[in-house]
Parts: structure tokens; sequence; C-alpha cells
């Protein structure tokens, strides 16, 4: 385009012309072992829990407590860092996170009594609310047209992560105990650390704070490493080019097509509260929006973690309720590993249905249809069924949720204008945190009581709602540019 007589372009012209390359697989794999420390950290807690009460003779609600304080932690982890990213920038954001993370989840493997495992676990969770940070970042390196299928791709180290975790606990486990996983499952959130100095910023938030040069030598080092050329002109800012629009070329223009001037807007949100970011993403031209993906976000991780709880709980639970004679304890650990390694690879599924259709038949209708789908599967888990029979259901509902939360990951950061986008994706975050306190809470507190219908049928008005919500969304994002600014 030209500005002012003078040929420019946007972050995302860049991107085009660079395409997808080298540079943008390291960001890749940097942010898909953050994805893969949360997933480890997370899917732990379906195996430390039953082991910890053993050992240490807790009741089901203090076991029910260890896997919620870690969501309490994400709950305040992913709003502060979300903040905090886009304040300070994306790499301060998950600097941090890999840092409490790495420390905290370490330091879990060694505490003296059930006290200071809730704390230390607490800690965790604040770390790993970091993770929609990862995602936002490397959402902001990828063209356009491409963001459904890489995102799709970035999702999947999350299942890689799933997996690996699931295969760690039935190695170690019945050998060298809980402890012995909670530390190996911190070691990726080091690697995170180790490989931190080599990280770029990301281009389009350094353009939108008005660091117009450091977002050109980022821009610069992607072309070359990808071994193409940029766009011909000087860089600008989407930002900048709706100032000129309204200033009709005013001089405050030319000195922001300089890179020297931050809008008013975004000099506030640097030195902006929690109570002012909360403002802008319920500004009338986001409130429904926000409120909508609010309650998909509590809807996908209430109903995700508790089929993952579900698979664990109904293996351990199953056995109160209907079987009156005791069975070897050697034996129920092996049905618990072996039930939630095979739902773990229920992931690969789910990333494959939500690669063929996110982009094909758009975000919203893609999510609603894998909701509904799950719903359907979760149904016959009300009446009685065999051990078997309830696997194969609960392996074909997490293909189903896990599609879904592939999506509303790649669909949140659309929606959201880059001032706000780590901010409103960790907020919303943040709320489906409070999906995952309350679950295990319904998935070890009801089947424990032998109330497994009532579980379920909660699972479902949830799911069921989640996807009505999707369906009110006013916004398709399949193919849209990315915006800078409300």
């Amino acid at each position: 385009m030209i500005e002012d007589g003078v040929l420019s372009f946007t972050v995302d012209e860049a991107l085009l012309s660079i395409e997808f390359g080298k540079f943008q697989t390291f960001v890749l794999c940097y942010a898909g072992m953050g994805w893969i420390s949360e997933a480890m950290e997370m899917m732990l807690l379906s195996f430390v829990g039953p082991a910890v009460q053993l050992e240490w003779e807790l009741s089901s609600q203090q076991e029910s407590l260890i896997t919620s304080v870690v969501f309490v932690g994400m709950l305040l982890g992913a709003y502060s860092w979300g903040i905090v990213s886009d304040i300070y920038g994306r790499r301060m954001g998950f600097l941090f996170t890999a840092l409490i993370t790495s420390v905290a989840g370490f330091l879990s493997s060694f505490a003296p009594n059930y006290w200071s495992l809730i704390f230390l676990r607490f800690m965790v969770g604040i770390g790993l609310g970091g993770g929609p940070v990862l995602a936002s970042w490397f959402l902001e390196f990828i063209p356009s047209p491409h963001r459904g299928k890489w995102m799709v791709i970035f999702s999947a180290f999350w299942t890689i992560g799933t997996i690996f975790e699931a295969s760690l606990a039935w190695a170690i486990m019945p050998r060298f105990g809980w402890r012995w996983l909670l530390a190996s499952s911190s070691l990726p959130s080091f690697l995170l650390l180790l490989f931190y100095a080599a990280t770029p910023e990301s281009p389009r938030y350094l353009c939108m704070r008005g660091r117009i040069t450091d977002a050109m030598q980022i821009l610069e080092q992607m072309a070359r490493a990808n071994h193409k050329a940029l766009p011909s002109g000087i860089l600008v800012s989407e930002s900048q080019l709706e100032l000129d629009e309204k200033s009709n070329h005013s001089e405050a223009a030319h000195l922001v097509g300089n890179g020297w001037i931050k809008s008013s807007d975004e000099d506030m949100n640097m030195k902006a509260s929690c109570v002012s970011t909360l403002r802008r993403l319920l500004s009338p031209k986001l409130i429904r929006s926000t409120l909508l993906l609010w309650m998909v976000f509590f809807g996908n991780a209430f109903s995700y973690y508790g089929i993952v709880l579900l698979t664990s709980e109904l293996s351990n639970g199953k056995r109160a309720c209907t079987v009156k004679s005791s069975q070897p304890s050697r034996s129920n650990d092996d049905s618990l590993y072996k039930d939630v390694f095979v739902t773990s690879f229920a992931e690969v599924p789910g990333l494959i249905i939500s690669a063929a259709i996110v982009d094909r038949i758009g975000r919203k209708l893609s999510m609603s249809s894998m909701l509904f789908i799950s719903c359907v599967f979760l149904i016959p888990l009300v009446f009685p069924r065999t051990g078997e029979v309830t696997t194969g259901l609960l392996f074909c509902a997490r293909i189903s949720i896990s599609a879904s939360f592939t999506i509303i990951y790649i669909y949140a950061p659309e929606i959201y204008p880059t001032s706000v986008r780590a901010s409103g994706i960790g907020i919303a975050s943040s709320v489906g945190r409070i999906g995952g306190i309350t679950c295990p809470l319904v998935a070890v507190g009801l089947v424990h009581g032998c109330h497994q219908s009532a579980a379920v049928l909660l699972f479902e008005l949830v799911i069921f709602l989640s996807g009505i919500a999707v369906c009110l969304f006013p916004l398709e994002t399949s193919g849209r540019d990315l915006t800078d600014s409300v």
C-alpha cells in the first residue's frame, strides 16, 4: 500500500510474504514445549491424587483439593500473566510462568506433608496459568490463511504431553511412587528456561506498542531464516492506519508513521489496572463475545477435565459401588493406568477432526458440532455399563471435547485485538479454571458417593449450554486478519 506517497506494509502483509518456515518452526517447538509441560502437570493429577490419598490416609475431599487448588492457582495466573504480557511483552509473560512452574513442580516432589503439597501445587497452578500467553505468542507469527492448521498442530503438543504423562505414570508410579512422577513431570518447564534467551518478541506486539524499529528487526530475521523477502516500503501497524484515517493525515499521523507516538489508549493500557482491562473487554464492541467466550471456556474446561477424572474415578469408584469383594491393589493400579492411557489417545483423532473441519466449515460450526456430539456419547453413561463400554464411551466423548477445546484456543485469540489479546485469553482461561476447580468436586465427590448418573447429567447440561453459547457468537473469524485495536 502507499502511505503519504511512501510504500508501506503491515505485519500481516509481511507474514504473508515471509510464509511459514524455519523461524516459525522454532517458535512452534518452543511454545509446544510449554504446552507439553502444562498437559503433563494437569494429567498427573489423575494419578497423584489417589496415590497421596492412600499414603497419607486422606478423605475424598482432601484428595479433591489437591486437584482443585491447581485450578485456583491457574485462575489467578491466567488473569495475571495475560495482563503482564499485554503490558510488558509476551516474552516477559512466559518467562515467569516457566520459572514458577519448574521450581514449584520440582519442589512438590519433596513435600513433607499434605499442606505443603497443597501450597506448592497452588504455585504450580499460578505458573501454568501462563499457558495461553504462549498460544497468543505463537499465533502472532502465523500468516492469517494458515492460522487454523498451525494452531491445530500447536495443540498436538498437548496431546503429546497427555500421552507421555500417562506412559510416564505407568512406568514410574508402580515402582518409584508419586514423588518421582512429580519431579520427572517438571523437566519440560526447565527446558523452556534453557532456551528462553533465543526466543523473539512478537513483532505484532512491538508494532502495536510503537516499537517499529524493533518489530522490523524481528521481521528481517524471520525473512532471512525463511529465505524470503519482505514487501517493499516501511512497516506500519493497523492502529497507525486507523489513526491516519481518523486524523486525515494530520501532524500526529506523520509522527505515528515514524513509530514514535503511541495512541492515548495504548499509553493508558501501559498503566492500566485490572479494572480498566476488564472495562475494555466488556466494552460495547466486545462484551457479547467476551461473555460467551467465558461461558464456553468454563464448559470446555469443566467437561474436558471431568472426562479425564471420570476415567480414573470410575475405575476406582465402580469397584466401591458395584463390587463387594476387594481386588488386589496392583490390579486396580494397572486398570487405572490402562484406562487413562487408552483414553489419552482420544486426543489424536480429536486433533485430526479439528484440523479437517476448522478452516473448512468455520470455527463456530466446528465447535458447536463437537460439543453436541460429546453429549451424545455421554448419555449412555447415565445407566450402568461394563468397564469396556464405559472406557469406549469416554474415549469417544474425549475425542469430541478435545476437538472443541482445540478450536476454542484458535478462535479466542482471533476475536480480540492485539492490545488486549493476551489479557482477553488469560481472563477467559481463568474463567475456564473455575470449571476446573468445581469439576473434581463433582467427578470425585459424586462418583465416590455412588451418584454416577447425577455426575454425567451435570456434564451433559454444561456441554449442551456451551454448544448453545458457541452458536450465539457474533463473529466467524476463519480467514480474517488479526486486528491491533478495538
